[in-house]
């Protein structure tokens, strides 16, 4: 199925920040994003900044931004 993103914005910014890292997974977990999503809903400097500003760890690959909810050190494995 293929869905189609709305062409702007359709939340409150700080409203979509917070319901994204208030989720269970956001509690130690892991939280992805499509990145179009991202950029329709809140722009990627300003989830990269809150990611940055949690003290996150945030993973890009070809379409979903992956968000390790945690402070501690990642290490790539492969």
């Amino acid at each position: 199925m293929n869905r189609a993103l709305p062409q702007h914005r359709t939340s409150d910014p700080d409203a979509w920040i917070d319901l994204v890292f208030s989720a269970k997974a956001a509690q130690g977990g892991v939280v992805r994003r499509a990145i179009g999503w991202v950029a329709t809903e809140v722009g990627h400097d300003r989830f990269i900044a809150e990611v940055r500003r949690r003290g996150f760890h945030l993973l890009m690959t070809e379409n979903q931004y992956i968000v390790v909810c945690n402070t501690g050190p990642v290490r790539m494995i492969f």
